[in-house]
């Protein structure tokens, strides 16, 4: 008696959830390969203007000469410094509106790479992976 109880038990439970799934499949339109338009634009949001790092020399000075140039980029970028969580940045493009990024080499270094790949021709979502496979394991 318990085993033919749980065999109806069983049916129903199969009945239920294959019948929803094969109309799903009946009904599911292929996609196709995922495309970079396709994935979202990420901002982090900082709308503040990157700092006057005119007067810096070297790597710093070229950082913040980056930053000029390709804010909208650096802000859809994270940064691997960490400073999301220890100063609420929300992106790289925060490291560069003070004076984070002249005390930070990691801020630098992701930034020029961005800044280089960039003037290479490089989508956004191109440079985003590149950037982190380069960084992430810090």
């Amino acid at each position: 008696m318990q085993k033919r109880q749980l065999l109806k038990l069983l049916g129903v439970a199969l009945a239920t959830t294959a019948v929803p799934s094969l109309a799903f499949a009946r009904n599911h339109t292929p996609r196709g390969p995922i495309t970079a338009k396709d994935v979202p634009t990420l901002h982090g949001g900082e709308t503040r203007p990157i700092f006057n790092g005119s007067y810096f020399r070297g790597r710093t000075g070229q950082a913040y000469r980056a930053a000029t140039e390709i804010p909208d980029l650096l802000d859809q970028l994270y940064c691997y410094c960490e400073c999301e969580t220890t100063v609420g940045h929300k992106s790289l493009r925060s490291c560069f509106v003070d004076l984070h990024g002249a005390n930070c080499g990691i801020c630098q270094k992701e930034a020029l790479l961005a800044w280089n790949l960039n003037r290479k021709g490089l989508s956004v979502l191109e440079i985003r992976n590149q950037v982190d496979r380069a960084f992430m394991n810090l």
